[in-house]
């Protein structure tokens, strides 16, 4: 799959290793496709093209076809990642998931000859494996080599050769839809409208996929059918929201935190207990997170995961001030910091969703996740759509 700024929410996320400084995870998603992959080749297509082997070798030869395509994945996400990384595009990580697998970019690319470029290195990198693993097949029909060897050395260069075509489709957000991006990019000067209109492009060609995947269903072609329609449920989406993303980059373009933060946020003074602070405060205002002051000055912050631990009997007896948690990188950022920057950090797990917003050390506001998202989608709502 194409590269992409869209942070993939799976079931679950595992890091698996890191290579030439790329963090690998594995969205538990993979691992149902994986599974597919094993069972249709090695009780559907294996048994057929080459008979009168065991049952336990065709499944062996479709776990190896698996195995091969998690290389082949990698492999094609890590060709466009180095090449992101050579024209100083970051990317957060690669992400194997149900659909394949996509290099997370954190910004788009600076101009269009890079996103050509990073675009265009990910079929480059199948058809160079398609072309090694059919010289493989070749040499091993050749020397005579196991049947096994020969069939999973062929099916593996059909998967890739397969994946290079699909791939060149002109649709976003696939890679064939980011060369034709770069290629209106660079003849029209905008790439705001050319990530629209391959958009558009995406949307439809996944709205045809959807429709292949239902002929194919009524048809009696259930898991065929089944895949077609997922597979363009999944490009229509990325489309649109790819799309969103860029109006969202440019909207946050060097706008200050300043410009987001909720002003005149909810306070609490040190001296009230847990239980007050509790009932008067959080009950009413559902926040999990509030500013600690003191006349004004700003002493830290405390949150309801800071009082989990506490006791019941405990929570009248201390005070806000005991358990407050001091001003420091963790709670507090800067008016002047940049929203992108924030976005981009905050989005991550490990993270507060919850910020206080500090102007030389007085308190001039908060910002969270969900207000950001909040105004974004009301901004969204009110932007031109192209």
């Amino acid at each position: 799959m194409a590269p992409s700024q869209q942070k993939l929410t799976g079931i679950r996320q595992f890091r698996l290793f890191t290579l030439f400084g790329f963090e690998v995870k594995l969205d538990l998603s993979w691992l149902l496709l994986a599974l597919l992959i094993s069972w249709s080749l090695g009780a559907g297509l294996f048994p057929q093209e080459y008979p009168d082997l065991s049952v336990i070798v065709y499944a062996w030869m479709g776990i190896a076809v698996a195995i091969g395509v998690f290389f082949s994945i990698v492999f094609h996400e890590f060709a466009h990642s180095l090449v992101a990384r050579h024209y100083g595009t970051p990317i957060r990580g690669i992400t194997l998931f149900i659909f394949g697998g996509v290099a997370e970019l954190e910004q788009e690319p600076p101009s269009p000859k890079s996103e050509f470029l990073i675009a265009i290195a990910g079929p480059i990198s199948s058809f160079v494996l398609a072309y090694v693993f059919w010289m493989i097949g070749a040499l091993a029909t050749a020397g005579h080599w196991p049947a096994p060897v020969v069939g999973v050395a062929d099916t593996m260069a059909l998967i890739n050769l397969t994946v290079a075509i699909f791939n060149l489709v002109p649709a976003f957000p696939l890679d064939g839809g980011r060369v034709l991006r770069a290629a209106l990019w660079q003849r029209k000067g905008d790439l705001r409208l050319a990530t629209f209109i391959v958009s558009q492009i995406g949307r439809a060609f996944g709205l045809a996929l959807v429709l292949l995947g239902i002929i194919a269903f009524v048809r009696g072609n259930l898991i065929g059918g089944m895949w077609w329609f997922l597979i363009g449920i999944f490009v229509r989406g990325a489309a649109a929201a790819s799309y969103q993303q860029l109006v969202v980059s440019e909207m946050i373009k060097d706008q200050p935190v300043a410009q987001f933060m909720r002003r005149d946020p909810v306070t609490v003074p040190p001296s009230i207990s847990i239980d007050e602070w509790l009932d008067d405060y959080v009950y009413p205002h559902h926040f999990k997170m509030y500013p600690v002051v003191d006349g004004a000055t700003l002493l830290g912050c405390i949150s309801v995961d800071d009082i989990k631990a506490l006791p019941q009997s405990e929570r009248v007896k201390r005070t806000v001030g005991e358990l407050l948690q001091p001003c420091s990188e963790a709670n507090t950022i800067a008016a002047d910091m940049s929203t992108a920057k924030l976005l981009r950090d905050i989005v991550h797990p490990d993270t507060r969703s919850r910020y206080m917003v500090v102007d030389n050390g007085r308190l001039v506001g908060v910002i969270s996740l969900k207000d950001l998202l909040e105004l974004i989608s009301l901004k969204l709502e009110i932007e031109p759509k192209n």
